[in-house]
């Protein structure tokens, strides 16, 4: 029997793969402490009815956390080390390789950790386990090296050599969250890889926090900032019953500028955005250069409002140029997820609105663990309509 999605209802037939044992790395550990909190609470609610002698051993503890601890040279190497026993453990490691707010001494100086770095961290623990664990789970939200993912010319492809790196180390299940593409799962043909979308979520507090939104093809427009994005596009369009558009970047192929050719302009296809709410969506932020050109465009072209919602936050260039597009106009709101690092001068902007994703990432690894369908949370479209729909009750009245 699998868990349901209401975890109210969720009966103690379904045997684990193992004790779960939650291990965070560092930067991941309010993420975990909240993801473990959510699990302990459904667990003991689960169990209400159900006599004591029959709850598994190990089903209910007062936390699932194992920290394993990384111990650093004065060189810069490292260990793994773990604290707490693991044989027969239904182990989850959790990553984030885009925590730099993360530090460690070389030589007496202080360095930022890089992906790299994280990277190397999750090897040592995965080596730390020395194979008794039952099953390693990965929990990598930012999927390392993600954006290298096909070739054009003679270079790296070192997201596919992670993938089939961890595979070959022993890691049974490698989670990631809104994945660059897809498609990279065909490095590991043979092993279990999900990527997880946010869909909910980011409807969910789209429209919780701007409750003035009318979701109709009259007022709401998805517009997709290039090809690479149309999938997520078509998907929001489809569920929400809206209209869709899309920009595409005219390049300057003769020329190339930090690794990559140059953008000259943005063009765009579909049906005309003046008077509408338009909803930018795609995987992540970086510079947040063509989110900002995609908004003034729009702005260009008379849209009444725009809002972004991208799953990663990375504002690799700062935050100063999105508080100037949301004082002139151009910008009206971004929201990001909280699955990774989230600087603290962000969450105080006021264009700004973090999403909840921990409670998702707490129903996924707790399916996982009793051995049961995600697919449910793979494709949210009916809790989606369901929201919406009482969202349009809601403001009819």
């Amino acid at each position: 029997m699998g868990l349901s999605n209401n975890y109210e209802n969720d009966i103690l037939t379904d045997r684990t793969m193992g004790n779960l044992c939650l291990m965070p790395l560092r930067g991941t550990e309010d993420m975990t402490k909240e993801i473990d909190s959510y699990i302990r609470n459904w667990r003991i609610k689960s169990v209400e009815n159900i006599a004591k002698e029959n709850i598994p051993s190990g089903y209910i503890k007062d936390t699932y956390i194992s920290f394993p601890t990384i111990c650093r040279f004065g060189t810069g190497e490292a260990k793994g080390l773990l604290t707490s026993t693991v044989r027969g453990y239904d182990i989850f490691i959790i990553v984030d390789i885009t925590n730099y707010a993360q530090t460690y001494s070389l030589a007496g100086n202080i360095n930022r950790m890089s992906p790299d770095d994280h990277f190397q961290d999750l090897k040592r623990v995965i080596a730390a386990t020395n194979g008794k664990a039952k099953r390693i789970n990965v929990i990598m939200p930012f999927l390392y090296e993600g954006r290298q993912h096909n070739r054009s010319a003679r270079e790296s492809l070192d997201c596919a050599m992670m993938l089939q790196e961890l595979v070959n180390i022993g890691v049974d299940n490698i989670i990631t969250v809104d994945a660059h593409d897809p498609k990279i799962v065909n490095a590991i043909p043979l092993s279990s890889f999900d990527s997880i979308s946010c869909y909910y979520q980011f409807i969910q507090t789209l429209l919780n926090s701007y409750e003035d939104i009318k979701v109709d093809s009259d007022s709401l427009m998805m517009i997709s900032p290039d090809s690479g994005a149309m999938a997520r596009n078509i998907y929001f369009a489809n569920v929400l019953g809206v209209d869709l558009g899309m920009f595409y970047k005219r390049r300057d192929y003769a020329h190339v500028v930090d690794g990559r050719n140059p953008i000259i302009a943005h063009e765009f296809l579909g049906n005309s955005v003046e008077g509408k709410d338009v909803i930018i969506v795609d995987d992540m932020i970086s510079s947040g250069d063509s989110l900002i050109d995609t908004a003034n465009e729009l702005k260009i072209r008379k849209a009444k409002r725009v809002f972004a919602c991208c799953t990663f936050g990375l504002f690799t260039h700062g935050l100063e140029r999105f508080d100037s597009a949301y004082e002139k106009g151009i910008i009206d709101g971004i929201l990001t997820t909280n699955c990774i690092y989230q600087i603290p001068e962000l969450l105080k902007r006021k264009w700004y609105r973090s999403v909840d994703v921990t409670e998702y990432l707490a129903k996924i690894i707790d399916c996982i663990n009793h051995d049961s369908s995600i697919s449910s949370y793979l494709d949210p479209v009916e809790k989606i309509h369901m929201f919406v729909n009482k969202y349009k009750s809601k403001c009819s009245k």
